[in-house]
């Protein structure tokens, strides 16, 4: 939170100066004597406000805040795609955030799931796998978002490299995988962690931390000798993709964006601007 404060707390500087000083100047011719008082008190009426708006105020302008992101000579053109396979290109550009240090979590995607009548939620997961079939995550089916896929079967994946100014977006159907799988991927996870699945009934309200250390004490206890079962309500899911986008940030706002759509079956013809791609699927370039 205080990097988001320091950076507003500059333009936030900046706004009060330049009132102020608008204010001398239309003033000044007649106040002379007080010219030098108003200066005075500028930088003290300047820290006053800025404390006040930084703990009392529910409202923050953030229009200053941006950053460059790549050139034009560093844009990504069509003849920069390593495959027309869209999975094939989501490894090349999974690989390059992976040996990218300041990348601290490649496998870090935000997902998205609606409710049957369309109210939309989010949380950031892991993906734990991908292929030709989709892209594998792992998590509690009763929680809010098991839930949510039970009753709408449809999912957003979102990957973000800040350091790369590049982030991918999956969208698709979402089956449960099958259970000997998940079952073999949570016996290969640590302890803590497969005893963390079965304490917690994700999203359910509990009473406070302690409750949660002391159910984890207790099953620490029940297991330190027997293996951990998994629980039934969890497991994976796949995400089967039908549309994968490539966007690339560009500091003039032209962001590039590759957008591979499956086709439907049946579906031969291309539409205005769109190329023939590999497996049945189509690419073309959007406006940013």
């Amino acid at each position: 939170m205080r990097g988001y404060v320091s950076v507003n707390l500059t333009s936030m500087r900046r706004i009060l100066s330049n009132n102020l000083l608008s204010h001398i100047c239309l003033f000044g011719r007649n106040l002379p004597s007080h010219a030098s008082i108003t200066f005075g008190l500028r930088s003290d009426f300047a820290q006053k406000f800025i404390r006040k708006a930084t703990t009392d105020s529910t409202s923050m302008d953030l229009s200053d805040m941006r950053k460059k992101y790549k050139g034009d000579e560093e844009c990504f053109e069509e003849s920069q795609l390593v495959s027309l396979d869209p999975v094939k290109q989501f490894g090349n550009w999974f690989d390059e955030a992976t040996k990218c240090s300041a990348v601290g979590e490649p496998n870090a995607m935000c997902i998205s799931t609606a409710t049957k009548d369309g109210r939309p939620s989010a949380r950031m997961v892991l993906l734990k796998g991908y292929s030709n079939e989709g892209f594998r995550f792992f998590t509690n089916y009763e929680s809010r978002k098991g839930n949510e896929l039970e009753n709408n079967p449809y999912a957003c994946l979102v990957f973000y490299w800040e350091p790369l100014n590049r982030q991918i977006r999956i969208e698709g159907n979402v089956e449960r995988i099958p259970y000997q799988t998940s079952c073999d991927y949570f016996h290969s996870r640590p302890k803590s962690s497969q005893i963390g699945a079965v304490v917690s009934r994700q999203s359910t309200a509990v009473p406070n931390r302690d409750y949660l250390r002391q159910k984890n004490a207790e099953l620490e206890e029940k297991y330190k000798d027997t293996e951990v079962p998994m629980p039934d309500y969890w497991g994976g899911y796949i995400v089967k993709p039908n549309l994968i986008e490539f966007w690339q940030g560009q500091t003039n706002r032209l962001h590039d964006r590759i957008v591979f759509t499956k086709s439907k079956d049946g579906e031969n013809e291309l539409e205005e601007f769109q190329h023939a791609a590999e497996g049945g699927w189509v690419y073309q370039r959007l406006s940013p």
